[in-house]
Protein backbone atom coordinates (compact mmCIF):
# COMPACT_ATOMS: atom_id res chain seq x y z
CA UNK A 1 0.00 0.00 0.00
CA UNK A 2 1.09 3.61 -0.82
CA UNK A 3 1.83 5.60 2.68
CA UNK A 4 2.47 9.00 1.52
CA UNK A 5 4.71 11.38 1.01
CA UNK A 6 7.70 11.55 3.23
CA UNK A 7 7.77 13.92 6.25
CA UNK A 8 9.63 15.41 8.45
CA UNK A 9 8.11 16.36 11.84
CA UNK A 10 8.22 19.51 13.46
CA UNK A 11 7.82 19.83 17.37
CA UNK A 12 9.13 22.68 19.54
CA UNK A 13 10.74 20.32 21.67
CA UNK A 14 11.39 16.74 21.43
CA UNK A 15 9.14 15.83 24.02
CA UNK A 16 6.18 16.50 21.25
CA UNK A 17 7.28 13.62 19.80
CA UNK A 18 6.31 11.18 21.98
CA UNK A 19 3.36 9.50 24.26
CA UNK A 20 3.90 7.65 27.21
CA UNK A 21 2.10 4.43 28.37
CA UNK A 22 2.34 3.23 31.72
CA UNK A 23 0.52 0.39 33.73
CA UNK A 24 -2.10 1.13 36.34
CA UNK A 25 -2.20 -2.38 37.88
CA UNK A 26 2.05 -1.64 38.83
CA UNK A 27 1.47 1.68 40.66
CA UNK A 28 2.84 3.75 41.26
CA UNK A 29 6.13 1.90 39.65
CA UNK A 30 5.09 2.31 36.16
CA UNK A 31 3.37 5.51 36.62
CA UNK A 32 6.66 6.81 38.26
CA UNK A 33 9.08 6.00 35.84
CA UNK A 34 6.52 7.57 32.96
CA UNK A 35 6.45 11.03 35.44
CA UNK A 36 10.15 10.97 35.77
CA UNK A 37 10.59 10.34 31.88
CA UNK A 38 7.96 13.51 31.02
CA UNK A 39 10.06 15.63 33.50
CA UNK A 40 13.44 15.40 32.27
CA UNK A 41 11.86 15.08 28.59
CA UNK A 42 9.58 17.78 28.83
CA UNK A 43 6.21 15.56 27.59
CA UNK A 44 3.21 17.46 28.11
CA UNK A 45 0.97 15.50 30.79
CA UNK A 46 -1.56 14.95 28.26
CA UNK A 47 0.74 13.08 25.66
CA UNK A 48 0.81 10.04 29.58
CA UNK A 49 -1.72 7.46 28.84
CA UNK A 50 -2.68 4.95 32.15
CA UNK A 51 -3.75 1.54 31.22
CA UNK A 52 -5.38 -1.29 33.00
CA UNK A 53 -2.55 -4.51 31.87
CA UNK A 54 -1.43 -7.62 32.91
CA UNK A 55 1.25 -7.10 35.88
CA UNK A 56 3.23 -9.95 34.15
CA UNK A 57 5.84 -9.99 31.41
CA UNK A 58 3.49 -12.12 28.95
CA UNK A 59 0.66 -10.75 27.59
CA UNK A 60 -2.35 -12.81 25.60
CA UNK A 61 -3.07 -12.05 22.02
CA UNK A 62 -6.59 -10.93 22.93
CA UNK A 63 -5.48 -8.86 26.05
CA UNK A 64 -3.22 -7.05 24.06
CA UNK A 65 -5.99 -6.39 21.55
CA UNK A 66 -8.16 -5.21 24.46
CA UNK A 67 -6.27 -3.67 26.86
CA UNK A 68 -3.23 -2.32 25.07
CA UNK A 69 -4.00 -2.05 21.37
CA UNK A 70 -7.89 -0.61 20.98
CA UNK A 71 -7.49 2.03 24.05
CA UNK A 72 -4.09 3.28 22.91
CA UNK A 73 -5.04 3.86 19.62
CA UNK A 74 -8.64 5.20 20.41
CA UNK A 75 -6.32 7.78 22.96
CA UNK A 76 -3.83 8.80 20.07
CA UNK A 77 -6.86 9.28 17.77
CA UNK A 78 -8.68 11.42 20.44
CA UNK A 79 -5.50 13.82 20.99
CA UNK A 80 -5.30 13.84 16.87
CA UNK A 81 -1.59 12.28 17.11
CA UNK A 82 -2.86 9.57 14.56
CA UNK A 83 -5.65 10.11 11.83
CA UNK A 84 -5.86 8.39 8.60
CA UNK A 85 -6.93 9.48 5.34
CA UNK A 86 -9.77 6.70 3.15
CA UNK A 87 -10.05 5.96 -0.60
CA UNK A 88 -12.89 4.12 -2.05
CA UNK A 89 -11.50 1.40 -3.67
CA UNK A 90 -14.00 0.02 -6.68
CA UNK A 91 -15.11 -3.26 -6.61
CA UNK A 92 -13.87 -5.20 -9.93
CA UNK A 93 -14.65 -8.47 -10.83
CA UNK A 94 -13.90 -11.17 -8.74
CA UNK A 95 -13.20 -8.27 -5.74
CA UNK A 96 -15.69 -6.53 -3.84
CA UNK A 97 -15.36 -2.90 -3.07
CA UNK A 98 -13.13 -1.15 -0.16
CA UNK A 99 -11.65 1.28 1.54
CA UNK A 100 -7.83 1.89 1.94
CA UNK A 101 -6.71 3.91 4.62
CA UNK A 102 -3.27 5.75 5.09
CA UNK A 103 -2.18 7.32 7.80
CA UNK A 104 -1.82 11.10 7.91
CA UNK A 105 1.21 13.07 9.19
CA UNK A 106 1.50 14.22 12.68
CA UNK A 107 4.49 15.51 15.25
CA UNK A 108 4.07 11.72 16.77
CA UNK A 109 7.33 10.01 15.90
CA UNK A 110 7.66 8.04 19.69
CA UNK A 111 5.60 5.49 21.83
CA UNK A 112 7.87 4.62 25.22
CA UNK A 113 6.39 1.84 27.04
CA UNK A 114 7.59 1.74 31.04
CA UNK A 115 8.56 -0.55 33.83
CA UNK A 116 5.55 -2.84 33.97
CA UNK A 117 3.76 -3.04 30.82
CA UNK A 118 3.91 -6.85 29.36
CA UNK A 119 6.82 -7.55 26.37
CA UNK A 120 5.51 -10.53 25.12
CA UNK A 121 2.44 -11.82 22.90
CA UNK A 122 1.79 -14.91 23.62
CA UNK A 123 1.04 -17.38 20.98
CA UNK A 124 -2.67 -17.39 19.70
CA UNK A 125 -3.27 -20.97 18.49
CA UNK A 126 -6.52 -20.04 17.71
CA UNK A 127 -5.46 -17.71 15.25
CA UNK A 128 -5.19 -19.12 11.38
CA UNK A 129 -4.94 -17.13 8.65
CA UNK A 130 -4.96 -18.54 5.29
CA UNK A 131 -1.81 -17.32 3.69
CA UNK A 132 0.44 -18.83 7.01
CA UNK A 133 0.77 -22.17 4.91
CA UNK A 134 2.98 -20.86 2.41
CA UNK A 135 5.42 -19.25 4.85
CA UNK A 136 8.82 -21.04 5.45
CA UNK A 137 8.36 -22.97 9.18
CA UNK A 138 9.98 -20.89 10.87
CA UNK A 139 7.95 -17.77 10.70
CA UNK A 140 4.52 -19.77 11.02
CA UNK A 141 4.16 -18.34 14.53
CA UNK A 142 2.32 -15.48 15.49
CA UNK A 143 3.99 -14.66 19.18
CA UNK A 144 5.59 -11.41 19.05
CA UNK A 145 7.18 -8.49 21.13
CA UNK A 146 4.75 -6.12 22.47
CA UNK A 147 6.80 -2.94 21.47
CA UNK A 148 7.21 -5.06 17.50
CA UNK A 149 3.47 -5.32 17.10
CA UNK A 150 2.82 -1.44 18.25
CA UNK A 151 5.46 -0.10 16.09
CA UNK A 152 3.00 -0.89 13.69
CA UNK A 153 0.27 1.37 14.79
CA UNK A 154 -0.06 3.56 12.22
CA UNK A 155 -1.02 1.14 9.98
CA UNK A 156 -3.72 -0.58 11.77
CA UNK A 157 -6.70 -0.31 9.77
CA UNK A 158 -4.51 -1.65 6.68
CA UNK A 159 -5.47 -5.64 8.19
CA UNK A 160 -1.84 -6.76 8.65
CA UNK A 161 -1.28 -10.17 9.41
CA UNK A 162 0.10 -11.52 12.57
CA UNK A 163 1.60 -14.62 11.44
CA UNK A 164 5.24 -14.35 10.45
CA UNK A 165 7.10 -10.91 10.47
CA UNK A 166 5.78 -7.61 8.24
CA UNK A 167 8.11 -5.52 5.84
CA UNK A 168 9.59 -2.46 7.89
CA UNK A 169 9.36 0.47 5.08
CA UNK A 170 12.57 2.20 6.64
CA UNK A 171 14.88 -0.28 6.84
CA UNK A 172 17.99 1.07 6.30
CA UNK A 173 16.70 5.06 6.20
CA UNK A 174 19.02 7.37 5.36
CA UNK A 175 17.30 10.08 7.06
CA UNK A 176 16.00 9.57 11.00
CA UNK A 177 14.56 12.81 11.12
CA UNK A 178 11.77 11.54 8.42
CA UNK A 179 10.94 8.44 10.50
CA UNK A 180 7.38 8.66 11.10
CA UNK A 181 3.87 7.64 11.29
CA UNK A 182 3.26 8.84 7.75
CA UNK A 183 5.56 6.22 6.83
CA UNK A 184 3.27 3.92 9.08
CA UNK A 185 5.75 3.67 11.56
CA UNK A 186 5.94 4.12 15.43
CA UNK A 187 9.16 3.87 17.17
CA UNK A 188 8.70 2.25 19.92
CA UNK A 189 10.71 2.00 23.28
CA UNK A 190 10.55 0.87 26.66
CA UNK A 191 12.06 2.67 30.07
CA UNK A 192 12.45 -1.10 31.45
CA UNK A 193 14.90 -3.32 33.57
CA UNK A 194 15.18 -5.73 36.37
CA UNK A 195 14.34 -2.29 39.18
CA UNK A 196 12.10 0.66 39.51
CA UNK A 197 15.52 2.57 39.80
CA UNK A 198 17.28 1.11 37.05
CA UNK A 199 14.05 2.12 34.49
CA UNK A 200 13.83 5.54 35.76
CA UNK A 201 17.83 6.03 35.46
CA UNK A 202 17.76 5.29 31.79
CA UNK A 203 16.91 8.74 30.96
CA UNK A 204 19.33 10.16 33.25
CA UNK A 205 21.89 8.02 31.71
CA UNK A 206 21.34 9.45 28.35
CA UNK A 207 20.84 12.90 29.59
CA UNK A 208 24.54 12.53 30.56
CA UNK A 209 26.11 11.40 27.86
CA UNK A 210 23.97 14.04 25.74
CA UNK A 211 25.01 16.91 27.96
CA UNK A 212 29.14 15.83 29.18
CA UNK A 213 29.65 13.64 25.72
CA UNK A 214 29.25 9.87 24.31
CA UNK A 215 32.66 9.27 25.38
CA UNK A 216 34.60 5.31 26.40
CA UNK A 217 35.54 2.56 24.59
CA UNK A 218 34.30 0.17 21.95
CA UNK A 219 34.48 -3.35 22.13
CA UNK A 220 33.40 -5.92 20.02
CA UNK A 221 33.15 -9.64 19.97
CA UNK A 222 32.65 -11.32 16.92
CA UNK A 223 33.16 -15.14 16.15
CA UNK A 224 35.68 -15.25 13.59
CA UNK A 225 32.99 -16.66 10.98
CA UNK A 226 33.97 -16.50 7.30
CA UNK A 227 31.00 -18.71 5.96
CA UNK A 228 28.03 -20.41 6.48
CA UNK A 229 24.41 -19.00 7.17
CA UNK A 230 25.57 -17.09 10.35
CA UNK A 231 28.78 -15.54 8.84
CA UNK A 232 26.56 -12.23 7.82
CA UNK A 233 26.36 -11.76 11.81
CA UNK A 234 29.84 -11.62 12.06
CA UNK A 235 29.62 -9.31 8.85
CA UNK A 236 27.29 -6.70 10.77
CA UNK A 237 30.28 -6.93 13.99
CA UNK A 238 32.86 -6.03 12.14
CA UNK A 239 31.01 -3.09 9.53
CA UNK A 240 29.67 -1.83 13.41
CA UNK A 241 33.45 -2.04 14.96
CA UNK A 242 34.88 -0.08 11.50
CA UNK A 243 32.24 2.80 11.83
CA UNK A 244 33.65 2.72 16.04
CA UNK A 245 37.06 2.82 14.64
CA UNK A 246 36.79 5.86 12.30
CA UNK A 247 34.64 7.90 14.53
CA UNK A 248 38.05 7.89 17.14
CA UNK A 249 36.23 5.60 19.57
CA UNK A 250 39.27 3.38 20.94
CA UNK A 251 38.25 0.37 19.40
CA UNK A 252 38.52 -3.56 20.44
CA UNK A 253 37.75 -6.32 17.74
CA UNK A 254 37.85 -9.73 19.06
CA UNK A 255 37.60 -12.36 16.08
CA UNK A 256 38.20 -15.49 18.41
CA UNK A 257 35.42 -18.06 18.31
CA UNK A 258 35.34 -17.56 21.85
CA UNK A 259 33.04 -14.82 23.96
CA UNK A 260 35.26 -12.17 25.90
CA UNK A 261 36.75 -14.34 28.55
CA UNK A 262 35.57 -13.41 32.83
CA UNK A 263 39.49 -12.07 33.00
CA UNK A 264 38.92 -9.52 30.03
CA UNK A 265 39.49 -5.87 32.29
CA UNK A 266 36.78 -4.18 29.54
CA UNK A 267 37.28 -0.89 31.91
CA UNK A 268 35.10 2.25 30.23
CA UNK A 269 32.54 0.59 28.01
CA UNK A 270 30.78 3.18 25.67
CA UNK A 271 29.89 0.57 23.24
CA UNK A 272 29.62 -2.75 23.53
CA UNK A 273 28.38 -5.49 20.57
CA UNK A 274 28.51 -9.76 20.96
CA UNK A 275 27.39 -12.86 20.55
CA UNK A 276 26.39 -15.81 21.03
CA UNK A 277 26.19 -17.08 24.58
CA UNK A 278 23.00 -18.60 26.22
CA UNK A 279 23.65 -16.87 29.62
CA UNK A 280 25.78 -14.00 30.98
CA UNK A 281 29.22 -14.47 30.30
CA UNK A 282 32.54 -13.49 30.29
CA UNK A 283 33.38 -9.84 32.21
CA UNK A 284 29.45 -9.11 32.80
CA UNK A 285 29.38 -12.13 34.68
CA UNK A 286 31.32 -9.82 37.44
CA UNK A 287 29.73 -8.20 40.29
CA UNK A 288 31.01 -4.60 38.69
CA UNK A 289 30.99 -3.09 34.81
CA UNK A 290 32.64 -0.07 33.87
CA UNK A 291 30.11 1.14 31.82
CA UNK A 292 30.29 4.82 30.95
CA UNK A 293 27.19 7.23 31.35
CA UNK A 294 25.08 6.79 28.08
CA UNK A 295 26.65 3.58 27.15
CA UNK A 296 24.42 1.17 24.41
CA UNK A 297 25.35 -2.70 24.93
CA UNK A 298 23.96 -5.79 22.80
CA UNK A 299 24.40 -9.08 22.82
CA UNK A 300 22.77 -11.22 20.12
CA UNK A 301 20.97 -14.12 21.37
CA UNK A 302 17.51 -15.30 20.50
CA UNK A 303 16.51 -15.01 24.05
CA UNK A 304 18.31 -12.19 25.68
CA UNK A 305 14.65 -9.98 26.35
CA UNK A 306 12.42 -13.34 27.62
CA UNK A 307 12.53 -11.58 30.95
CA UNK A 308 13.44 -7.84 31.40
CA UNK A 309 13.00 -7.73 35.03
CA UNK A 310 15.34 -9.49 36.17
CA UNK A 311 19.06 -9.96 35.71
CA UNK A 312 18.76 -13.69 34.39
CA UNK A 313 18.61 -12.52 30.85
CA UNK A 314 21.48 -10.59 29.07
CA UNK A 315 19.04 -8.03 28.88
CA UNK A 316 18.15 -7.36 32.13
CA UNK A 317 22.01 -7.74 33.14
CA UNK A 318 23.60 -5.13 30.57
CA UNK A 319 21.05 -2.65 32.08
CA UNK A 320 21.40 -3.37 35.64
CA UNK A 321 24.70 -2.97 35.47
CA UNK A 322 25.22 0.53 34.04
CA UNK A 323 24.22 0.39 30.32
CA UNK A 324 21.65 3.16 29.32
CA UNK A 325 20.39 1.66 26.05
CA UNK A 326 19.80 -2.34 24.41
CA UNK A 327 18.24 -4.14 22.31
CA UNK A 328 16.55 -8.26 22.76
CA UNK A 329 14.46 -10.33 21.93
CA UNK A 330 11.16 -11.98 23.87
CA UNK A 331 11.74 -14.76 21.76
CA UNK A 332 13.43 -16.95 18.58
CA UNK A 333 13.98 -14.33 16.09
CA UNK A 334 16.38 -16.02 13.93
CA UNK A 335 19.45 -14.29 12.89
CA UNK A 336 18.08 -12.30 9.69
CA UNK A 337 15.32 -11.24 12.11
CA UNK A 338 17.66 -9.64 14.11
CA UNK A 339 18.73 -5.59 13.93
CA UNK A 340 21.34 -5.31 11.12
CA UNK A 341 24.22 -3.54 13.87
CA UNK A 342 26.19 -2.59 10.95
CA UNK A 343 23.63 -0.34 10.11
CA UNK A 344 22.89 0.51 13.76
CA UNK A 345 26.00 1.64 14.69
CA UNK A 346 26.46 3.88 11.83
CA UNK A 347 23.65 5.59 12.18
CA UNK A 348 23.84 5.88 15.70
CA UNK A 349 27.80 6.88 16.28
CA UNK A 350 28.21 8.45 12.60
CA UNK A 351 25.03 9.92 11.33
CA UNK A 352 23.49 11.60 14.79
CA UNK A 353 20.55 9.64 14.82
CA UNK A 354 18.50 8.89 17.85
CA UNK A 355 18.60 5.42 19.58
CA UNK A 356 14.91 5.46 18.35
CA UNK A 357 15.78 6.32 14.67
CA UNK A 358 18.68 4.51 14.88
CA UNK A 359 16.83 0.95 15.78
CA UNK A 360 13.96 1.26 13.45
CA UNK A 361 16.40 1.75 10.41
CA UNK A 362 18.77 -1.14 11.43
CA UNK A 363 15.74 -3.61 11.52
CA UNK A 364 14.02 -5.23 8.50
CA UNK A 365 11.11 -6.37 9.62
CA UNK A 366 8.49 -5.63 12.36
CA UNK A 367 5.57 -7.31 14.34
CA UNK A 368 8.68 -9.87 15.47
CA UNK A 369 10.38 -10.44 18.23
CA UNK A 370 12.40 -7.11 19.06
CA UNK A 371 12.35 -4.47 21.80
CA UNK A 372 14.44 -1.30 22.22
CA UNK A 373 15.34 -0.59 25.55
CA UNK A 374 16.49 2.42 26.64
CA UNK A 375 15.12 6.36 25.87
CA UNK A 376 14.58 6.68 22.20
CA UNK A 377 15.52 10.58 22.20
CA UNK A 378 18.33 9.65 23.63
CA UNK A 379 21.11 11.11 20.88
CA UNK A 380 24.52 10.20 21.87
CA UNK A 381 26.26 11.38 18.71
CA UNK A 382 24.23 14.44 19.10
CA UNK A 383 27.21 17.48 19.40
CA UNK A 384 29.85 18.00 17.38
CA UNK A 385 33.03 17.59 19.61
CA UNK A 386 34.52 20.63 19.08
CA UNK A 387 31.60 22.37 20.86
CA UNK A 388 31.87 19.58 23.76
CA UNK A 389 35.62 20.05 23.73
CA UNK A 390 35.50 23.69 24.33
CA UNK A 391 33.26 23.66 26.97
CA UNK A 392 34.77 20.56 28.86
CA UNK A 393 38.02 22.97 28.77
CA UNK A 394 35.65 25.79 29.92
CA UNK A 395 34.62 23.77 33.17
CA UNK A 396 37.85 22.75 33.31
CA UNK A 397 36.69 18.80 33.19
CA UNK A 398 38.67 16.03 33.28
CA UNK A 399 36.47 14.62 30.56
CA UNK A 400 38.29 16.57 28.33
CA UNK A 401 40.88 13.34 28.09
CA UNK A 402 37.86 12.23 25.41
CA UNK A 403 37.40 14.68 22.83
CA UNK A 404 41.72 14.70 22.86
CA UNK A 405 41.76 10.55 22.58
CA UNK A 406 38.86 11.07 19.51
CA UNK A 407 41.32 13.32 17.90
CA UNK A 408 44.15 11.39 17.92
CA UNK A 409 42.55 7.97 16.58
CA UNK A 410 41.12 9.72 13.85
CA UNK A 411 44.74 11.46 12.94
CA UNK A 412 45.68 7.53 13.14
CA UNK A 413 42.68 6.40 10.97
CA UNK A 414 43.72 9.13 8.80
CA UNK A 415 47.22 9.09 8.05
CA UNK A 416 48.66 5.74 10.28
CA UNK A 417 51.32 7.72 11.57
CA UNK A 418 52.13 6.67 14.92
CA UNK A 419 54.99 8.33 15.54
CA UNK A 420 53.33 11.36 14.78
CA UNK A 421 50.78 10.68 16.98
CA UNK A 422 53.24 10.32 19.31
CA UNK A 423 54.77 13.59 19.74
CA UNK A 424 51.11 15.21 19.04
CA UNK A 425 49.88 13.29 22.63
CA UNK A 426 52.98 13.71 24.09
CA UNK A 427 52.59 17.64 23.90
CA UNK A 428 49.36 18.27 25.22
CA UNK A 429 49.40 18.85 28.97
CA UNK A 430 46.40 17.16 29.33
CA UNK A 431 47.91 14.40 28.41
CA UNK A 432 50.16 14.31 31.60
CA UNK A 433 47.02 14.68 33.96
CA UNK A 434 44.92 11.93 32.39
CA UNK A 435 45.20 8.08 33.08
CA UNK A 436 43.02 7.61 29.37
CA UNK A 437 45.66 9.75 27.35
CA UNK A 438 49.01 8.38 28.74
CA UNK A 439 48.06 4.88 28.22
CA UNK A 440 47.05 5.87 24.49
CA UNK A 441 51.00 6.96 24.49
CA UNK A 442 51.99 3.83 26.10
CA UNK A 443 50.02 1.77 23.76
CA UNK A 444 51.69 3.39 20.47
CA UNK A 445 54.89 3.15 22.11
CA UNK A 446 54.73 0.02 22.56
CA UNK A 447 53.51 -0.23 18.42
CA UNK A 448 56.39 1.12 17.87
CA UNK A 449 58.94 -1.01 19.49
CA UNK A 450 59.33 1.73 22.27
CA UNK A 451 58.63 -0.87 25.32
CA UNK A 452 60.73 0.92 28.64
CA UNK A 453 59.07 4.14 27.20
CA UNK A 454 55.68 2.67 27.06
CA UNK A 455 56.42 0.89 30.26
CA UNK A 456 57.10 4.56 31.87
CA UNK A 457 53.54 5.63 30.70
CA UNK A 458 51.90 2.73 32.12
CA UNK A 459 53.44 3.23 35.23
CA UNK A 460 52.77 7.24 35.26
CA UNK A 461 49.04 6.35 33.94
CA UNK A 462 48.11 4.31 37.21
CA UNK A 463 49.31 7.23 39.54
CA UNK A 464 46.36 9.50 37.96
CA UNK A 465 43.26 7.44 39.44
CA UNK A 466 42.20 4.87 36.51
CA UNK A 467 38.57 3.74 37.05
CA UNK A 468 38.99 0.04 38.92
CA UNK A 469 38.67 -1.87 35.47
CA UNK A 470 41.52 0.16 34.16
CA UNK A 471 43.67 0.09 36.99
CA UNK A 472 43.69 -3.69 36.41
CA UNK A 473 44.58 -3.71 32.29
CA UNK A 474 47.62 -1.15 33.37
CA UNK A 475 48.86 -3.52 35.67
CA UNK A 476 48.44 -6.17 33.60
CA UNK A 477 50.43 -4.49 30.75
CA UNK A 478 53.09 -2.64 32.60
CA UNK A 479 53.81 -5.95 34.77
CA UNK A 480 54.18 -8.21 31.03
CA UNK A 481 56.11 -5.41 29.77
CA UNK A 482 58.49 -4.98 32.44
CA UNK A 483 59.17 -9.19 33.09
CA UNK A 484 59.96 -8.66 29.04
CA UNK A 485 62.53 -5.67 29.76
CA UNK A 486 64.08 -8.07 32.76
CA UNK A 487 62.72 -5.94 35.46
CA UNK A 488 61.27 -8.68 37.51
CA UNK A 489 61.07 -6.71 40.97
CA UNK A 490 59.36 -3.85 39.69
CA UNK A 491 56.77 -6.21 37.66
CA UNK A 492 56.48 -8.57 40.61
CA UNK A 493 55.31 -5.29 42.71
CA UNK A 494 52.81 -5.27 39.93
CA UNK A 495 51.39 -8.28 40.37
CA UNK A 496 51.10 -7.92 44.58
CA UNK A 497 49.36 -4.96 43.82
CA UNK A 498 47.05 -6.57 41.25
CA UNK A 499 46.35 -9.32 44.14
CA UNK A 500 45.85 -7.51 47.13
CA UNK A 501 43.01 -5.39 45.47
CA UNK A 502 41.27 -7.81 43.76
CA UNK A 503 41.14 -11.38 45.96
CA UNK A 504 38.11 -12.68 43.94
CA UNK A 505 39.17 -11.70 40.45
CA UNK A 506 38.14 -14.35 37.43
CA UNK A 507 40.51 -17.44 37.03
CA UNK A 508 42.94 -16.30 39.82
CA UNK A 509 45.30 -19.58 39.07
CA UNK A 510 46.43 -18.23 36.24
CA UNK A 511 47.50 -15.18 36.84
CA UNK A 512 49.48 -16.41 40.21
CA UNK A 513 51.02 -19.25 37.10
CA UNK A 514 52.04 -16.18 35.55
CA UNK A 515 53.81 -14.25 38.15
CA UNK A 516 55.72 -17.02 39.98
CA UNK A 517 58.07 -17.33 37.41
CA UNK A 518 58.51 -13.34 38.14
CA UNK A 519 58.58 -13.81 41.85
CA UNK A 520 61.66 -16.23 41.04
CA UNK A 521 63.72 -13.87 38.92
CA UNK A 522 63.24 -11.18 41.70
CA UNK A 523 65.05 -13.10 44.02
CA UNK A 524 61.61 -13.01 46.12
CA UNK A 525 61.43 -16.78 47.66
CA UNK A 526 59.08 -15.68 50.39
CA UNK A 527 56.68 -14.60 47.66
CA UNK A 528 57.47 -17.57 45.49
CA UNK A 529 56.28 -19.53 47.94
CA UNK A 530 53.27 -17.79 48.81
CA UNK A 531 52.34 -17.68 45.21
CA UNK A 532 53.33 -21.59 45.13
CA UNK A 533 50.79 -22.46 47.98
CA UNK A 534 47.89 -20.81 46.33
CA UNK A 535 48.58 -22.64 42.82
CA UNK A 536 47.84 -25.52 45.07
CA UNK A 537 44.90 -24.15 46.50
CA UNK A 538 42.74 -23.15 43.50
CA UNK A 539 43.96 -26.13 41.85
CA UNK A 540 41.00 -28.25 40.81
CA UNK A 541 41.73 -31.68 42.51
CA UNK A 542 41.93 -34.77 40.84
CA UNK A 543 39.00 -37.28 41.60
CA UNK A 544 39.71 -40.95 41.54
CA UNK A 545 36.43 -42.12 42.28
CA UNK A 546 35.07 -45.39 40.95
CA UNK A 547 32.58 -44.92 37.92
CA UNK A 548 28.99 -45.34 38.82
CA UNK A 549 28.08 -48.55 38.17
CA UNK A 550 25.85 -49.16 35.11
CA UNK A 551 22.24 -49.45 36.24
CA UNK A 552 20.45 -53.30 35.40
CA UNK A 553 18.97 -53.94 32.30
CA UNK A 554 15.23 -53.54 32.22
CA UNK A 555 13.36 -56.73 31.90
Amino acid sequence: MALGPAFRAVAATPGDEVFVVFNLRTAPDSRLVAEHYAKRRGIPESRLLGLNLPTTENITRAEFNASLKAPLLAALEERGLLAFDSTIVPAAEGRPGSVLWTPKPTPLRYLVLTYGVPTRITRDATLVEPFQDRLPQQLRRNEAAVDAELALLPLARAGLPLTGVTRNPVFEAEDGAAINVSKGILMVARLDGPSLNVARDLVDRALNAETNGFWGRAYFDARGLKDGNYAVGDEWILGAAETARRQGFETLLDTNAATFPATLPLPRIAVYAGWYDQAVSGPFTRPEVDFMPGAVAYHLFSFSARTVRNQSSWVGTLLGKGAAATIGFVDEPYLEGTPNLAVFFDRLLARGFTLGEAAYAAQSGLSWQTIVVGDPLYRPRGRSEEELLAELNQRRSPLVEWPLLHAANRRLVASGAVTETIAHLAGQPETRRSAVLRQKLGDLLRADGQSAAAAAEYLEALKLNPSKAQRIELQFAAARLLAQLNRPQEALDLWEQFFKENPNYPELLRFYQEALPVATAANRAGTARKYEIEIRRLTPKATNAPAPAEPPASK
